[in-house]
C-alpha cells in the first residue's frame, strides 16, 4: 500500500477514484486554491483512493522554484499528504511530444498563424455551433497559397486539433449532465510550449487518475479534454467541479482582497489547523467553532451527498 493511503486497495471492478491536485508554481496559493486542494484530497481519501501531487510547471517564463517549495509547505500545513513522488511536467516533455506525434499521425493537427486579435475578431462573428471565444477554424480552411504566404512570413505557428465541432457529453458530480462543443483548441503554442489541455490529459492518463476534482472555472474545458483523451486512446476520468472562493466584491479571489494566503493568516495569529477548519466550514463540513482534524474530515466526508454552496466569499469575509 502506498504511503499515506487510507482505506484499502481498490478491488477489481470498483471505480478508479485516484485523485490529484496540480498547482502551477507561478505564485502563492490563496485560500481558494487551498480549499480546492482540500476537497480533492477528501474525495480521494474518503473513498480509500490514492492522492497524487503534480506540479504544472510548463510556463517557464512565470515558474519560480521557490513557489513550488512554498506551495508544498502550505498543503502540508493544512494537513494534506500525498502518495508517491511529486511529478513535474517539465520532466515529462517526451510524453507530450509523443502525444503530438500520435495526433499528427492520425491527421488531427494543423498549424495556426492567427494572432489573438484575429481570433477575437473571427470568433465574435456568427460561425455555426461554436460560441464567442472559441476558435472558428480559420487556418484549417486556408488554401495552399494562403498557407504558403503564412509559412513565408517566418512567424512560427501554433498547432491546433481538428475537432470538427464535435459534441461531447459527460456527467459532473456537482453540476450534473453537461454537454459542450469542442473547438479547434491549441495543443502546442507558437513558442513551442505544450499547451495545458494536452499536458493535463496526457498526465492524468499516465498517472491513472480516476477522478478529477478542480475549480468550476474549468468546467468548460472538460469536453476538450475528454475529446483529446478519446483521440489518444486514454481512459476518461470522472469529474467534480467545485465552487470557487470569491472576494467580497464577487470577483475571483486575489491579493487585493486582503489576507488571502496561508501566510497572511499565520501572520494574523491563525494556525494551519484553524485555516483547514475555516475552509471546511465554508463548504458545510464543520461548524464555525469546530477544529476538526484532517482525519475527522475524511470520516465525515461523503462524496455521494456532498453539496457545497455556490461560489462566493468565505464566511466572515
Amino acid at each position: 500500500m502506498a504511503p499515506g493511503l487510507r482505506g484499502g486497495l481498490r478491488l477489481s471492478g470498483e471505480p478508479n477514484r485516484t485523485g490529484r491536485f496540480a498547482p502551477s508554481p507561478t505564485g502563492t496559493l490563496h485560500l481558494g486554491n487551498l480549499r480546492t486542494a482540500l476537497l480533492a484530497w477528501l474525495y480521494a481519501r474518503a473513498q480509500g483512493a490514492p492522492f497524487l501531487l503534480r506540479v504544472e510547471d510548463l510556463d517557464a517564463g512565470r515558474v519560480r522554484p521557490h513557489f513550488e517549495t512554498e506551495q508544498l509547505g502550505d498543503l502540508r500545513a493544512i494537513g494534506l499528504d500525498w502518495d508517491g513522488e511529486v511529478v513535474r511536467q517539465s520532466e515529462r516533455l517526451d510524453r507530450y511530444a509523443a502525444a503530438l506525434a500520435q495526433l499528427d499521425a492520425g491527421g488531427a493537427l494543423y498549424p495556426c498563424w492567427c494572432t489573438r486579435a484575429e481570433i477575437r475578431e473571427a470568433s465574435s462573428a456568427p460561425h455555426g455551433p461554436l460560441t464567442e471565444g472559441h476558435y472558428p477554424g480559420t487556418c484549417r480552411r486556408l488554401t495552399a497559397a494562403q498557407r504558403a504566404d503564412r509559412e513565408a512570413s517566418g512567424r512560427p505557428p501554433a498547432l491546433r486539433v481538428d475537432a470538427g465541432a464535435a459534441r461531447v457529453a459527460f456527467a459532473d458530480r456537482l453540476h450534473g449532465p453537461q454537454e459542450g462543443v469542442v473547438d479547434d483548441f491549441v495543443v502546442r503554442r507558437n513558442d513551442g510550449a505544450f499547451a495545458y489541455n494536452l499536458a493535463v490529459v496526457v498526465d492524468d492518463g499516465a498517472q491513472a487518475v480516476g477522478e478529477v476534482v478542480r475549480g468550476d472555472d474549468l468546467l468548460d474545458s472538460t469536453p476538450r479534454q475528454l475529446w483529446l483523451a478519446q483521440r489518444l486512446g486514454l481512459p476518461a476520468p470522472s469529474f467534480a467541479h467545485v465552487p470557487l472562493v470569491l472576494g467580497g466584491d464577487g470577483a475571483r479571489l486575489a491579493k487585493r482582497h486582503g489576507a488571502v494566503t496561508l501566510g497572511d493568516r499565520l501572520e494574523l495569529g491563525e494556525t494551519g489547523d484553524a485555516v483547514r477548519a475555516r475552509l471546511a466550514a465554508s463548504v458545510g463540513l464543520a461548524d464555525p467553532a469546530e477544529r476538526p482534524s484532517a482525519a475527522d474530515l475524511v470520516a465525515r466526508f461523503d462524496p455521494a451527498t456532498f453539496a457545497p454552496p455556490p461560489s462566493g466569499p468565505l464566511p466572515g469575509e
